[in-house]
């Protein structure tokens, strides 16, 4: 049987036939992607020198290169700076606490996140990003008996509904890291916060170790990034990127933050995700050098490496 005559038996017709040399010859297979960033250790002076050092580490992302009150033009030469060169703005950070039990300091923050977001929108950043405050009195974003309370959940959506109807953002959105001891704690908390809130310039910032609280969560944490992920894929805008171990010498659990690669997070489940989702950001934190940056960049890319993830 002659091959067209075959392939119109089985259902394949003839300008179907005559495009699949066609189609295999500018077939390419899609590669996974996750931009990795973390901060820059030289100074830079102009948005082409902050380019140069960005390329220099090997980034595609990076957290915002400007402060709230620069000049506008200014941030516009770093956004297009960005845009040129396919450098995503990960994050404008606000780190404050606006449930500070300090009315002066909880007012100073909610400026600070206003500004925050503002800037974040002029830049095209993925997100601002805060977390959402603690009533420790002595650590701004220590644990408190009152910070998962009802009450204190009811006055974070407040709060953020504030912040974003105050600035009203276009390009970016307003976000909150979770924490152990405070609004979000989980998955499910972050999901509660997204209905309660109902701001669509509200999304997601992923940092599991942040999630894990509990052995439980350590030994199964890959499985918990897969639930993290399934549960807020759609809104997460930026992430982190570091690690954790629990000691295992205390009958107390002790879980401590390390450098990508030292601990146990399910680093190729977690890159496996974030691969999945739409060009979102990994941002490293939390390092003291250079060095150390590089070690855990090389980590991550090793990880990804091995997934056939760009890195």
């Amino acid at each position: 049987m002659k091959r067209r005559n075959y392939l119109k038996t089985v259902g394949v017709g003839v300008a179907a036939v005559q495009l699949v040399p066609q189609l295999l010859k500018g077939t390419t297979k899609m590669e996974a992607s996750v931009r990795l960033g973390g901060p820059l250790f030289d100074p830079y002076e102009d948005p082409e020198q902050w380019v140069a050092f960005l390329k220099k580490s090997g980034y595609r992302a990076v957290n915002s290169p400007v402060k709230p009150g620069e000049d506008e033009q200014v941030i516009a030469a770093y956004r297009k700076a960005a845009a040129k060169n396919d450098i995503v703005i990960a994050e404008v950070g606000a780190w404050s606490n606006p449930l500070s039990p300090d009315q002066s300091q909880a007012e100073a923050a909610m400026e600070k996140c206003v500004k925050g977001l503002e800037l974040a929108d002029l830049l095209g950043a993925r997100c601002c990003v805060n977390i959402s405050g603690s009533k420790n009195i002595e650590y701004w974003a220590g644990p408190h008996k009152d910070n998962l309370s009802d009450e204190t959940f009811d006055q974070v959506v407040e709060i953020t509904r504030k912040i974003i109807d105050a600035v009203k953002p276009t390009r970016t959105f307003f976000a909150l890291e979770a924490m152990p001891w405070a609004f979000p704690d989980s998955a499910d908390s972050y999901l509660r916060l997204l209905s309660a809130i109902d701001r669509k310039q509200f999304g997601v910032h992923l940092d599991p170790v942040n999630m894990i609280t509990s052995p439980r969560d350590y030994f199964s944490n890959g499985e918990l990034i897969k639930d993290m992920f399934a549960k807020l894929g759609p809104h997460i805008r930026s992430c982190h990127a570091k690690d954790i171990t629990l000691r295992e010498d205390n009958y107390i659990p002790q879980l401590d933050e390390l450098r990508a690669g030292l601990g146990t997070l399910n680093y190729s489940i977690y890159l496996r995700e974030l691969a999945k989702l739409n060009d979102v950001p990994l941002m490293m934190e939390h390092l003291e050098t250079a060095d150390e940056y590089k070690l855990a960049a090389d980590y991550i890319r090793s990880v990804g490496k091995s997934l056939s993830i760009n890195i």
